[in-house]
């Protein structure tokens, strides 16, 4: 056998030295599974925590708002201080403090404790989520590994995210509301030796100083910015406009980040290279995420509301009814390797997408009476097809990156996800209060004013409904159903154009998987047999040839200072 090896190998080696990197893959997954759930475990104990504490209106807020606020706020700082001072070292870091921020949050007895604890879980969370991708970038130099990699790291957050109203129910049902946040602390005391010892520490050149004004810069106006979504989404949910305050805050964190942006062009070492965003498979695979969660997480709000108000289903089994969705994601993600190998980026992500849109079309024949097989056609499409774009524009835009960037590169992936989840709440739940309130002007027997309060939301209507009483309270929450339908069906309309424009940018993708296999310098002739499973000996695998259908051209590696790991 030849004494050289391929490029893929060696960096396997080094990458994977120390721990076996498949290892490495379920000890990462495991502390996004942790992160996931606490996004939306608190969900269901919202009532227990404010009987137990008794917080405000403002108050209550905080509590929900504050962890994801925090988080997408400081994803991209924690994400370039781990390219800066090593990846391990802010995960561990994050470990430890979302290990504690815990344990206050269960033994908080007030409100403003417990918006303290929830703070630092979100700095813990911005710690955890970036490093993971990142370390994963570097575990698995490959790119065909690494695409199976982001499969399971897509199904595992997938996984979480709806597993945690779930798993509150059950706990609150047996204990108290604290324990949704104990939960944390024994994963965290044992991820935090196993991490120290498995996963290898991994930074960028790190060349320059570390802009601290830039870093402080961006988390301001990202936490301007998605505070100002929040607002929006959450006025535009209660029928109102977003008030003077949120354009404000739209506005300084608009202005912060443009600034932002202009001082990194301007410095020798930017804390983010924003020449990332003139590569098209960089740029447009951000946009992708954008959209897809533009699209379609305010549609799993109204969606919700749907099989609770409408159709009358208790919480439990509303999430219940949502399982297929997370089950078809499961899957896309575990497939969505062998999709992206076989497929390519540009029609992996197109397809998704149209996968995603001819659902949303069909579940426009949801109407007031339950339909289980037309919900669960509709929410396995779902699942399956936003699952396989997410995960075909994340491993492009991962794989874009150069590898001293991987923080920062997925510290923006992750942040066009929350700011994508924050523009759908808002427009879609726009789009829904223009059609809904509407339906309940002139409802017979019913005072203007209980129809303007029941013009809210379809939750107002039943409060409303139930004050009035008798044949007019029947009337009226007769009308709000019918109206909220109709506006569920015009919201999946906008929701599927949103989908097929996305289906439309996907066209910017690369068309071939680009795997590299050879050094700087090698023939194919030097490549040993070892590397059979990367380079077949008959050509190139098929989705790995370019747009003439001849074998892609093999970029040559970046040169190994580009990115240092070591154990």
């Amino acid at each position: 056998m030849s004494g050289t090896t391929t490029a893929a190998a060696l960096r396997r080696r080094t990458a994977g030295a120390g721990a076996n990197r498949w290892v490495v893959l379920v000890v990462l997954c495991t502390s996004l599974l942790l992160v996931a759930v606490d996004a939306t475990v608190l969900h269901v104990a919202v009532p227990a925590v404010t009987e137990d504490l008794r917080p405000g209106g403002m108050e209550l807020l905080w509590i929900v708002d504050s962890y994801p606020l925090v988080c997408a706020s400081l994803l991209i700082l924690f994400g370039t201080l781990g390219d800066r001072v090593g990846r391990r070292r802010v995960l561990l870091l994050g470990y430890a403090l979302f290990g504690v921020a815990s344990g206050i949050a269960a033994l908080a007895d007030n409100a403003q404790v417990l918006i303290a604890a929830r703070v630092l879980l979100g700095v813990g969370g911005a710690m955890i989520m970036p490093a993971t991708l990142s370390i994963l970038r570097q575990v698995f130099p490959d790119r065909r590994e690494r695409a199976l990699a982001i499969g399971v790291w897509s199904a595992v957050a997938a996984v979480g995210a709806a597993v945690g109203p779930l798993l509150g129910g059950f706990l609150l049902e047996h204990f108290w509301w604290g324990s949704v946040f104990l939960i944390n602390i024994p994963l965290m005391l044992v991820s935090l030796p196993v991490g120290r010892i498995l996963l290898p520490e991994s930074k960028g050149e790190g060349s320059g100083p570390w802009d601290v004004v830039g870093a402080l810069m961006a988390a301001a106006g990202l936490f301007a910015v998605v505070l100002g979504v929040k607002r929006l989404g959450g006025a535009s949910a209660a029928g109102g406009g977003g008030g003077v305050w949120t354009a404000l805050t739209l506005v300084a964190g608009a202005a912060l980040l443009s600034v932002f942006v202009r001082r990194q062009r301007r410095r020798a070492h930017p804390l983010v290279d924003l020449r990332m965003f003139a590569r098209p498979a960089f740029s447009t695979s951000v946009g992708c995420i954008v959209l897809a969660m533009l699209a379609l997480v305010g549609l799993e709000l109204i969606a919700a509301q749907y099989l609770q108000l409408v159709l009358g289903l208790s919480p439990l089994e509303t999430g219940l009814r949502l399982l297929p969705l997370t089950f078809a994601a499961m899957a896309a993600g575990l497939a969505g390797a062998r999709l992206l190998r076989r497929f390519g980026p540009r029609r992996m992500v197109c397809f998704g997408f149209c996968l995603t849109a001819v659902a949303v079309l069909l579940l426009t024949g949801m109407g007031g009476q339950d339909n289980r097989t037309l919900l669960l056609s509709g929410f396995v499409l779902l699942g399956f097809g936003l699952e396989t774009t997410l995960f075909g524009a994340y491993e492009s835009m991962l794989s874009e990156a150069p590898p001293e960037q991987a923080g920062g590169a997925a510290a923006i992936g992750e942040t066009s996800y929350q700011l994508g989840a924050g523009i759908g709440i808002a427009l879609l739940g726009s789009v829904m209060n223009a059609v809904y309130a509407p339906g309940l002007t002139g409802v017979p027997g019913v005072p203007a004013s209980a129809s303007t309060a029941a013009g809210h939301s379809l939750g107002e209507a039943h409060q409303v409904a139930a004050q009035l009483g008798g044949p007019a309270g029947a009337a009226l929450l007769d009308a709000a159903r019918h109206a909220f339908v109709h506006g569920l069906h015009v919201t999946l309309l906008v929701s599927s154009g949103l989908l097929l424009l996305g289906a439309a940018m996907a066209l910017w993708l690369p068309r071939a998987m680009h795997c590299e296999t050879a050094a700087a310098g090698e023939t194919p002739a030097d490549v040993p047999a070892e590397a059979s499973a990367d380079v077949p000996a008959d050509g190139p695998a098929e989705g790995l040839s370019d747009a003439s259908g001849k074998a892609a051209d093999v970029p040559a590696p970046r040169a190994a200072a580009d990115s240092h790991v070591s154990v």
